[in-house]
């Protein structure tokens, strides 16, 4: 439970509006570098206790209140609430002016918060590259983390020091890639569920009892030769020019569950051409592979 006591005197008046999860790590890493967390707006009883039980001290009240009493505010509400949340508070008059706004969205940058910002705000984007799952030990999982960070040029310091109090590290990501960013980070994390899942579904077709632990080792092994040596450590057939090997298991697949065909297909033409244009494979085993996926589109 984090009370806002620290070593350090508290700095900024911290309100969070939609403390869930994200918000709530959040707001405990800021009271761990000793601001204090002293307003929140809530509005499932869930997370009105998320609130009693994380920041005791904390008056819970309506958003515009926890605007008023804070210096920095956390909208920590989901994507396509928040400009909504944003708009409605700027067509009440809510106090804005001279405030720290900052929001947790990926796919967002500061460009969502223009209307705060017209209203006299200072708009922050602070987007912690992790997921959180309402543990204790959700706040200690910041430690470390890149954060993808937009804000006015004025503004970046303030920025890079928030994220830096939190155990962050501050990735700063333009306004005009911020789609970008989000989508390469779903492309990996999101889609990598999924991927893993299909793989144990076609395992267990297979007649693996425990496919979840044939696929630890292999996938923490692969997943440190991606981000050790990126496209020089890819393996597999696809790599290799195998498009025998790739052509059974496009039989295989389609026999087994023809709904994942189409994704196998799309991921091994991209290895293929990752492959290819890395030098790791040659123009005529690319060609020959393409024309096994090609005649499955």
């Amino acid at each position: 439970m984090e009370t806002g006591a620290s070593e350090h005197p508290a700095r900024l008046r911290v309100g969070v509006i939609g403390p869930g999860r994200a918000g709530t790590a959040l707001a405990r890493a800021l009271a761990r570098a000793g601001h204090e967390i002293g307003a929140a707006s809530a509005v499932s009883a869930a997370s009105k206790q998320r609130v009693r039980d994380n920041f005791p001290r904390a008056e819970l009240t309506d958003p515009a209140s926890v605007l008023e009493a804070s210096d920095l505010v956390l909208l920590t509400v989901p994507d396509d609430v928040l400009p909504a949340l944003v708009e409605g508070l700027a067509a009440t008059g809510a106090p804005y002016a001279g405030r720290l706004v900052a929001h947790a969205s990926g796919a967002h940058g500061v460009r969502v918060l223009d209307p705060a910002t017209r209203a006299g705000a200072l708009p922050l984007a602070l987007h912690p590259v992790m997921t959180f799952t309402g543990r204790e030990d959700d706040v200690d999982r910041i430690k470390g983390v890149c954060f993808g960070v937009t804000a006015p040029e004025p503004l970046r310091a303030a920025a890079e020091a928030l994220v830096i109090e939190m155990g962050g590290e501050p990735v700063f990501i333009t306004e005009e890639n911020r789609s970008l960013y989000h989508a390469a980070l779903a492309f990996a994390a999101n889609h990598l569920v999924t991927l893993v899942a299909e793989a144990a579904s076609l395992l267990r077709e297979a007649g693996a009892d425990n496919p979840e632990r044939m696929l630890g080792p292999l996938l923490g092994a692969a997943l440190d030769n991606a981000l050790r040596f990126g496209d020089a450590g890819l393996t597999g057939p696809v790599a290799r020019g195998d498009s025998s090997t790739v052509a059974a298991h496009v039989a295989a697949i389609r026999a087994a569950d023809p709904g994942a065909l189409p994704a196998y297909l799309a991921l091994a033409r991209l290895t293929a051409d990752r492959a290819l244009a890395a030098g790791r494979l040659s123009a005529s085993d690319a060609e020959r592979l393409l024309d096994v996926l090609g005649e499955h589109r």
